[in-house]
């Protein structure tokens, strides 16, 4: 057995403690090994490509050991990294041009009298995941952003207050115009 078996039943918060004051490269693998894989989902979700993923996997975690100190645990690791990986990857999105979101068919307008709509969860869930996942490939990166961290990992708005640094109204618009965007994006989709 290894020295870290000793560590691995740590509590997330606990497990980072020790790795940022001890900066122990060690610790930080019993960190990947948790949520390795739920990060390379979420980088696949962008990336579309399992080289692509891997590659965005590995870089998250290394700037994730680099930022480690930032966590200041107000809200759950889990929720923290997934949108640290959501930043990481709508950065990655937004910097290579050639893979920039576009719908190839009409562009899709941005009017806010048109994202005046009430769309309400149901009829977000209730929405065919293949024709939703090319319409959340569409959307913006930080519509992408928002509304995964809300209804794909069930982040609750207090915590997206903290995750996103913004007021809890500016939240709920976020997202209401994110729900919009999908919503009008998911009925242009034949």
């Amino acid at each position: 057995m290894g020295e870290n078996t000793v560590f691995e039943d740590l509590p997330d918060q606990e497990l980072i403690y020790k790795i940022v004051k001890e900066k122990n490269t060690m610790l930080f693998e019993i960190l990947y090994d948790r949520y390795a894989k739920v990060v390379y989902n979420k980088c696949y979700s962008f990336s579309k490509s399992d080289k692509e993923a891997e590659d965005l996997t590995q870089d998250v975690f290394l700037m994730l050991f680099i930022k480690l100190g930032s966590y200041s645990g107000k809200s759950k690791f889990s929720s923290w990294l997934y949108s640290f990986t959501y930043n990481f990857c709508v950065n990655y999105v937004n910097r290579n041009k050639e893979r920039k979101i576009k719908d190839a068919s009409a562009p899709i307008e941005d009017n806010e009298h048109k994202l005046k709509i009430e769309v309400d969860d149901e009829s977000i869930y209730s929405m065919r995941s293949d024709k939703l996942k090319k319409a959340l490939e569409l959307i913006d990166p930080e519509d992408k952003k928002i509304l995964l961290l809300k209804y794909q990992d069930d982040v609750p708005i207090k915590e997206l207050t903290e995750l996103l640094g913004i007021g809890e109204s500016a939240v709920k618009m976020r997202l209401k115009r994110a729900k919009a965007r999908i919503v009008e994006t998911y009925n242009k989709l034949p």
